[in-house]
């Protein structure tokens, strides 16, 4: 019968008219009546065990609830969806004149814990910025060798990559000075920066640049055959180009990139961003210097940094286990 809940258990007659309410006047999908539905059986259940009516719930009973199941393992993210149900029926028992106040308004779900992001140990980032691909062409292994140093040696941001140019121009969104071992990107909020290039990364990128206006010697899945005549056009400025001559996209770098870290043996695939965390980590690992980093990185806020602090942190704790004295008992105990 259109308007019963969706399942057979017992509703408080509140709960059913404002069920009713969003069904049929709000037009609310089934998908999101069967979440409002669960979200208030939920409700009228809590509310039953703590001996009170759902015109009677203070805010002090919606916190406990809260408290509870956060304690249960809900994510802040599932807390917070199921108050915003129980939120919007609050507020309807309001607009009917039922209730004074809502006492869902000003209770909000614990803060999800930021997920650290992803970074490879240094010797794994060794590893892939050491790799020399087999099978391929020189002119794709020069290409992709120099994407690797800049990303992990200069801590890029993947949009920052595809922007260079060859050189500076009055248009110019970044470019790379090898001489001065500087790259000139356009970071977040258009805001220009200056980051170190190594000896490395312009090694790789000299590479490149001998063969970049050359043809492919190999083009995999290419539609058509390449020529042997360059494919970059005398006015193409990008410094990393595709095998058709022109800037290279940035879902083409996630492509290489990943396909290059798994032809270096690495356990998991790598993305852009996590060879710039990698960069940030191990640079923060080596000399603590967290306002350095965040001018390397081009952040805004310090904090957004500090979170290169927490992956940090397992480095300390070894380096604490290996060398504090009372990092571990001696064989034999203590006396």
């Amino acid at each position: 019968m259109p308007g019963q809940p969706l399942n057979t258990a017992p509703f408080h007659a509140l709960v059913q008219r404002y069920l009713d309410h969003v069904q049929f006047e709000k037009r609310l999908a089934q998908r999101t009546l069967a979440l409002y539905t669960l979200d208030l059986e939920k409700l009228s259940h809590n509310a039953e065990v703590a001996g009170v009516s759902l015109q009677q719930v203070q805010s002090s009973h919606i916190r406990r609830w809260v408290a509870q199941m956060h304690a249960g393992g809900r994510s802040g993210r599932g807390i917070a969806l199921i108050l915003s149900g129980w939120r919007g029926f609050y507020t309807w028992l309001g607009r009917e004149g039922l209730i004074a106040c809502n006492p869902v308004l000003d209770v909000r779900a614990p803060k999800a814990a930021k997920p650290l992001p992803k970074a490879l140990g240094v010797d794994e980032a060794v590893q892939l910025a050491s790799f020399q691909g087999e099978g391929t062409s020189a002119w794709l292994e020069a290409r992709d060798a120099a994407m690797v140093e800049l990303l992990y040696g200069s801590g890029l941001r993947l949009g920052e990559l595809t922007g260079l140019d060859v050189q500076a121009s009055d248009g110019a969104r970044g470019w790379v000075d090898l001489q001065a071992a500087e790259a000139h990107v356009l970071g977040k909020g258009s805001k220009r920066r200056i980051v170190p290039v190594g000896a490395k990364a312009v090694q790789a990128l000299q590479a490149w640049l001998a063969v970049r206006d050359q043809s492919p010697s190999i083009a995999r899945r290419a539609l058509t055959p390449i020529s042997a005549a360059p494919v970059v056009r005398p006015d193409q400025m990008a410094l990393f180009v595709g095998q058709r001559g022109t800037r290279l996209s940035a879902q083409s770098v996630w492509q290489r990139l990943k396909l290059r870290s798994l032809h270096a043996g690495l356990a998991m695939p790598v993305h852009p961003h996590m060879l710039r965390h990698s960069f940030a980590s191990h640079v923060l690992q080596s000399s603590s210097d967290l306002r350095g980093v965040q001018e390397l990185l081009g952040h805004a806020n310090i904090s957004t940094t500090q979170i290169y602090t927490r992956l940090d942190f397992g480095h300390l704790a070894k380096a604490y286990d290996a060398a504090h004295p009372r990092a571990h008992l001696k064989s034999g105990g203590s006396k």
